[in-house]
């Protein structure tokens, strides 16, 4: 059992101080934007499925079973393919999606080098990979991060807070375009090609 199908029916309320002060915004600003195939990896509670385009394909993955039955319930009777894996190991083919998507994940994914490997596998030759993460910060929230960071994963068992997720990315192959940062760098929006 995963600690986020334990956690599933709080997810939400315990996410909404972040949503308020500046997550609600940056995936108003992200993921209308995404459109054709698109592959959502650690959809979770699926927060980010009424913001998506009517033209996009979506296509939804999370290691929780608990999580994609919430996610289920956001979804109106649009189409959508909801199936539980590993980031880590995907089940699709090569070449398959046109986006590969992500919030809040890689923070979380025991070997996030690989888990980006595979969104880089799926997507289609200069296929988009766009990421909302939190990750270690810049100056004082490299310090917050770094600091808070021992304390935080040994509570949460999964989350680590001082990640260096854009380079990752770009250390797997993906071309990075632009990484936006936002609070002190703690919070990252990136963009890369396949």
């Amino acid at each position: 059992m995963s600690i986020f199908d334990s956690i599933s029916s709080l997810y939400d309320r315990g996410m909404m101080p972040l949503e308020l002060l500046i997550l609600r915004r940056l995936r108003r600003q992200i993921f209308p934007t995404l459109h054709g195939e698109v592959l959502e990896l650690g959809i979770g509670t699926g927060v980010n499925l009424p913001l998506y385009n009517s033209h996009t394909s979506m296509t939804v993955l999370d290691a929780s079973a608990e999580m994609l039955s919430w996610a289920a319930r956001r979804v109106d009777g649009a189409p959508l393919d909801l199936v539980q894996g590993d980031t880590q190991r995907l089940p699709f083919a090569n070449g398959c999606f046109d986006v590969v998507a992500a919030s809040l994940l890689f923070c979380s994914v025991v070997d996030p080098a690989r888990g980006l490997t595979e969104a880089r596998r799926v997507l289609r030759p200069g296929g988009q990979l766009m990421l909302l993460e939190h990750a270690r910060g810049r100056g004082l929230g490299r310090w917050l991060t770094d600091l808070l960071h021992p304390i935080w994963h040994a509570w949460s068992r999964s989350c680590c807070l001082n990640r260096e997720t854009a380079q990752t990315v770009s250390r797997v192959g993906f071309n990075v375009q632009n990484v936006e940062r936002h609070v002190l760098g703690i919070f990252q929006v990136i963009e890369a090609l396949g």
